[in-house]
């Protein structure tokens, strides 16, 4: 809560004084919603939300202790979270990969790359691509192992930095065994952001959006000098993918397009 109340404001470059006038609650108060995440009482949500640019319904539902389901990373077999932790910052990559010609695809490196070699060795999976949501260092950390461990992986990123061979053109479309994977730019939290779309699991499982930090269960990444774009790509690029898409975030819970469509107050 005090995170998306803090990211909100950034955006509209709103006073934590004039935040904690709207809502009733004094700044002091309010510090605390935004450094513990709960309020100390219940505070005018409406006035709250429409100072923020939140969703009155979905701040309040939030408050109230809403989180998404529960996911089985199962159904989808081939693919697994990463999570690794710095300064106590968690970030996950994700591995995904064909179960039939074992060749994989790495999102992200995370703070440290050893955890995914580890799935790369146990699964007998060949490392083809390396794809990058975007460019802030605790998403890419483990880049320098990937690239002496893997010479041959093929690297897609969105960095205007990047040289022309590793850029994603939007009609790309690369296929890891059976599987196809795609691209859509998300930039507003980063410039570089990117969002990587795999499709043609086995049995029909819903496609995965790989978000970076596009948007997280009930939040979405700090944008505070691009809120409008990075709101603006997230429900045309991501919120407008079936309902039962599932959101693999660089932090939090796993989602869905449908609970993010219900329950997150930045749309």
């Amino acid at each position: 809560m005090g995170d998306v109340l803090r990211k909100a404001r950034a955006m509209r470059n709103v006073s934590a004084a004039a935040t904690a006038h709207a809502a009733g609650l004094t700044e002091a108060e309010l510090a605390t919603v935004e450094e513990a995440g709960n309020f100390p009482k219940r505070p005018n949500f409406a006035a709250l939300a429409e100072i923020t640019g939140l969703s009155g319904p979905k701040l309040e539902g939030m408050a109230n202790g809403w989180l998404p389901s529960p996911r089985d990373l199962g159904i989808w077999r081939e693919l697994r979270q990463v999570s690794t932790t710095e300064r106590g910052n968690q970030v996950h990559c994700y591995l995904a990969w064909d179960e039939v010609t074992r060749e994989a695809a790495l999102f992200d490196t995370g703070w440290d790359a050893t955890p995914a070699f580890q799935l790369i060795e146990e699964n007998q999976l060949q490392l083809r691509h390396l794809f990058i949501t975007h460019t802030h260092h605790d998403h890419i950390a483990g880049l320098e192992a990937v690239r002496t461990r893997f010479p041959k992986a093929l690297i897609h990123t969105d960095a205007k930095s990047a040289p022309p061979q590793h850029k994603n053109r939007r009609n790309d479309y690369i296929q890891l065994g059976s599987l196809r994977i795609t691209n859509r730019d998300t930039p507003g939290h980063a410039e570089d952001g990117v969002t990587y779309l795999i499709g043609n699991w086995p049995d029909d499982a819903p496609h995965v959006a790989i978000v970076g930090d596009a948007i997280f269960a009930s939040s979405m990444g700090g944008a505070p000098q691009h809120g409008a774009l990075a709101r603006e790509k997230v429900n045309n690029q991501i919120l407008s993918l079936p309902a039962d898409t599932l959101i693999c975030p660089g932090h939090g819970p796993l989602t869905t397009v449908g609970e993010e469509q219900a329950h997150n107050p930045f749309f």
